[in-house]
């Protein structure tokens, strides 16, 4: 099995959308960054909303088969890992 590659907390903490996928299982991450001042990020209160289809069309045009939200924290980042290997 192919590794699923999910990028760095920083990412999702400058509020970039991911998209990935692993053979026909695909997913998308959208980050609900809070922040505690103007320039730090409130990794405590943050989340990221992770949704996974299967299937060769994009999210637009995909029926969604699960979703889940995740804390914007190292260890929310690995739960969601295993949770995506867990529906491939």
């Amino acid at each position: 099995m192919a590794e699923l590659f999910l990028p760095t907390l920083h990412t999702f903490a400058m509020k970039n959308i991911f998209t990935g996928s692993c053979g026909l299982f695909r997913f998308r991450v959208k980050p609900n960054v809070v922040m505690a001042t103007p320039k730090e990020v409130d990794f405590e209160q943050s989340t990221m909303e992770v949704e996974f289809w299967h299937g060769l069309f994009c999210y637009e045009k995909s029926e969604m088969e699960g979703k889940e939200t995740f804390p914007l924290t190292e260890a929310g980042r690995e739960a969601m890992i295993s949770w995506l290997k867990a529906h491939i």
